[in-house]
């Protein structure tokens, strides 16, 4: 099994949006025997916190659950059962490049630099702009060109 872990701030908001996103499409797709979906924050402040209200809206309102999420900090292990680490905006990536050790880097992405023309973007944080249609087209954008570089 393949193991895809989307990390942001404190895995309220953005990195559990793609978790779920990416989950609903792999098992509409079948290929949740193949492939294990899973998010993280790079902090401690959420701990143990569903995701928010706001990510949760979103999702619902596209038919997609967050049954059972709560928000976890990335550990040391995750880099060891992790084949793709996900970061959501540059600053998660760069904790991430932090924490991992050595080696792991290669298995840390910016999500948004798989999108044409989207290299080196992030996708802001809507627990600081309250745009949570911004995460999850940012996240649809990318969901496609994702889903072929899993199945290479």
């Amino acid at each position: 099994m393949k193991t895809i872990l989307f990390v942001c701030m404190g895995n309220i908001c953005r990195s559990p949006m793609a978790e779920a996103i990416f989950r609903d499409q792999f098992e509409k797709m079948g290929k949740l025997d193949i492939f294990k979906i899973d998010s993280a924050a790079t902090s401690r402040w959420e701990v143990g916190n569903p995701p928010h209200h706001g990510t949760q809206k979103i999702l619902k309102g596209h038919g997609i659950s967050t049954k059972g999420m709560h928000s976890r900090q990335v550990s040391t292990n995750d880099f060891y059962t992790a084949d793709w680490i996900i970061g959501m905006d540059r600053e998660n990536v760069e904790d991430l490049l932090a924490l991992a050790p050595k080696g792991a880097d290669k298995k840390v992405y910016l999500y948004l630099d798989i999108v044409p023309g989207k290299k080196n973007q992030d996708i802001p944080d809507p627990w600081y702009t309250g745009d949570f249609e911004e995460a999850y087209a940012l996240i649809q954008d990318g969901l496609p060109y994702w889903l072929t570089f899993f199945e290479e």
